[in-house]
């Protein structure tokens, strides 16, 4: 991915931020008003405003400073999602090696790219994971859980488990991992307009950052 700084947004101020998925469908309403849809993008977008967490001149100056090292648009940094961080099923404190099946052994694959599965009954959606959080990733293969650095390495940079020689998957066996993770995003403005109208407190009205894809 280009112009990204694997760098995570302030964590206070992310924690009280307002946003989440957008989709993108196209609907054609018919002479006899029935309805086609179809689903221009296949994952969704996520859109957040992390304006909402600033209301100190500390955290103002930290994330001042944070966006002109990003020059603004320019270039991509980690995103906490307070609502969707972990692979767990809600109310699950931390990740476990069986939460997310990544892939099916053959005896020969190595690299298996991490994802996170919505749903399961109509439509399930699988999310690719593309910025997990280092030292968090877990792997199993056929329930077994597998250790970091003898088994597999994992590339935090792409969401990418790879097992070394001779630890390959065999056939038929499934892989499964758990992790916590981040969304990369950038910020979708280059101007921030700074609130300094009370004397011990500053706020930024809108911070508005988006989702981008590799």
């Amino acid at each position: 991915m280009a112009a990204f700084h694997e760098v995570l947004f302030p964590l206070d101020v992310a924690l009280k931020s307002a946003g989440g998925p957008e989709r993108r469908t196209e609907i054609v309403t018919l002479a006899s008003g029935r309805e086609e849809r179809n689903a221009r993008w296949a994952h969704a977008r996520r859109r957040w405003d992390a304006g909402y967490g600033v209301r100190s001149f500390a955290a103002l100056a930290v994330v001042v400073a944070f966006f002109e090292e990003r020059r603004g648009r320019l270039h991509g940094f980690r995103w906490r999602d307070r609502l969707d961080h972990s692979s767990a099923p809600p109310g699950v404190a931390a990740p476990r090696p069986v939460d997310q099946q990544i892939g099916i052994g053959d005896g020969t694959t190595a690299d298996f790219d991490l994802v996170k599965l919505y749903g399961g009954v109509h439509a399930p959606y699988r999310r690719p994971i593309g910025k997990p959080v280092a030292g968090s990733v877990r792997v199993a293969v056929g329930g077994v859980e597998r250790t970091a650095g003898t088994h597999f390495v994992c590339d935090v940079t792409r969401g990418r488990v790879t097992f070394l020689a001779g630890h390959q998957p065999p056939p038929g066996a499934v892989v499964t991992a758990g992790f916590l993770f981040d969304v990369p995003v950038r910020f979708d403005t280059d101007y921030l307009e700074v609130d300094l109208s009370a004397f011990e407190a500053g706020a930024i009205p809108k911070i508005p950052l988006i989702e981008i894809r590799p």
